[in-house]
């Protein structure tokens, strides 16, 4: 199936490994222009060069509030229009409620939460009929996942956001989505593994719950992604798409 990203233009963040770059590695191969944006600038820069040439790596911080306009301006400015974002950043710190202190809340709070809410407007701002701004968020908006006490309290705020700004987008013909992924197996997952003492076991454990009984894959959750992000998708918004195996209990 022709998804229809031939020469469409996305800014995806947080793009410079983990989940943001599997999205950005499908969406290329599928003919897409990616604008791809993290922290590191050496990490940045060798992900759009293994990307190719319609690929544009920038050093940015989620928390800048002047990140959004500029990556945009960078979009416009390479590839000469924009389509859509996915808006993708780093799992804020782990730990339960006596672990984590109020400076690590207010610094996730601005990367994970405001820094997405402040792309999210500026993207809306800019887009125009069959737009669409993605969020990759968590398992944990539907079942709070132990000893992630910070994204617990973040990620369901950011998907009842994304449904407010769905309804008000959606009669401009913009769509608004969100992928929650559980346990994909990329270094963040393979750390919180780790931090019971026993990865292997932990990584079992786990494995036993999901009803396809495995980890998924990052290439598994990136090609689901571009199928969200596509024009392959276009009566698709305001949902929330759990990428987890199966593992949710409900409906």
């Amino acid at each position: 199936m022709d998804l229809g990203l031939k020469d469409r233009v996305y800014v995806v963040t947080g793009a410079s490994r983990g989940l943001g770059l599997a999205a950005a590695r499908e969406l290329a191969a599928d003919g897409a222009k990616v604008l791809l944006t993290g922290r590191d600038e050496k990490a940045v820069a060798s992900a759009a060069e293994e990307l190719g040439a319609e690929a544009l790596g920038v050093a940015a911080d989620n928390a800048d509030p002047a990140t959004p306009a500029r990556l945009i301006a960078a979009a416009r400015e390479r590839f000469g229009r924009l389509d859509g974002v996915l808006i993708s950043v780093g799992g804020p710190p782990p730990g339960f409620l006596a672990d984590n202190t109020d400076e690590q809340w207010r610094a996730a709070f601005d990367s994970v939460f405001l820094g997405a809410v402040r792309m999210a407007r500026a993207a809306a701002d800019e887009l125009d009929e069959g737009g669409v701004i993605g969020f990759v968020l968590s398992g944990s908006v539907h079942e709070p996942i132990p000893g992630l006490t910070i994204s617990n309290g973040l990620r369901p705020g950011l998907a009842g956001f994304a449904k407010s700004l769905a309804d008000e987008l959606g009669p401009r013909g913009v769509r608004v989505v969100g992928l929650l992924p559980s346990r994909i197996d990329t270094d963040r997952v393979r750390q919180l593994d780790a931090l019971s003492g026993d990865a292997e076991a932990s990584r079992a454990s786990n494995e036993s719950r999901i009803p396809l009984r495995r980890y998924g894959t990052p290439e598994e959750f990136g090609r689901t992604a571009a199928f969200l992000l596509s024009p392959a998708a276009s009566y698709l918004t305001g949902l929330m798409l759990p990428v987890d195996g199966g593992a949710r209990h409900g409906f």
